[in-house]
């Protein structure tokens, strides 16, 4: 299974997400990380003002980033999501529940999975990809033997991945990461050191455009 908004994560590879940032500084993030060149951004609904910041970003940044949903965790929230205009779902966990519903309203959803068990079924429920999570517990090790049998399986890689490991958890596998508080550091957003964070961004980006020319 592939689509247009899969194809365009497999070339930007980095998921950039807002987790817990006040909502008066959400704007300048969000800017901040098309600034820096970030084509995926995604807002948790654990954060305040969530589903407010995902329909100004999507009108906002239309045609420049793709606008998604984090945390979500019950078919009520995925509705709310989709209904504020998310263009992907993401969860930490898979619900089969929320997956059909993506498909029934053709909204991509990314589960979190860690087992194997889990990869295949997520898959066979109709999600384009997984996200394979918590990586930083897991390690790049468990990336590369998961991947041996299930290659045919979409994975993005979250949790743990820096500036350090990007390149190497991308070549185990992960067609894409997410990337939380080591790209949208919140010590910067709250000292609103906006353009550091558009700098730090853009190393990301740079990073990854490395890893494609090698």
């Amino acid at each position: 299974m592939s689509s247009e908004l899969l194809n365009e994560l497999r070339k930007q590879k980095i998921i950039a997400i807002i987790r817990g940032i006040e909502a008066d500084a959400g704007d300048q993030t969000a800017q901040a990380m098309a600034d820096g060149g970030i084509g995926f951004l995604e807002v948790t609904l654990n954060t305040d003002g969530a589903l407010e910041m995902i329909s100004r970003f999507r009108q906002k940044y239309s045609g420049q980033m793709r606008i998604g949903v984090g945390t979500v965790l019950s078919l009520e929230e995925a509705k709310q999501a989709v209904a504020a205009g998310s263009e992907y779902i993401i969860s930490p966990n898979l619900d089969e529940e929320i997956v059909h519903y993506g498909l029934s309203q053709g909204v991509e959803v990314w589960p979190g999975t860690m087992t194997p068990t889990e990869i295949v079924r997520a898959y066979k429920a109709g999600a384009t990809a997984v996200k394979v999570f918590p990586m930083g517990a897991l390690g790049v090790n468990y990336l590369k033997e998961v991947r041996a049998p299930l290659n045919h399986i979409p994975m993005i890689a979250t949790g743990g991945v820096n500036l350090t490991n990007i390149c190497s958890v991308l070549d185990a596998g992960a067609i894409a990461v997410g990337l939380g508080g080591n790209l949208v550091d919140k010590r910067l957003v709250q000292e609103g050191k906006f353009d550091e964070l558009a700098r730090l961004a853009r190393s990301f980006v740079n990073e990854v455009k490395k890893e494609q020319l090698t």
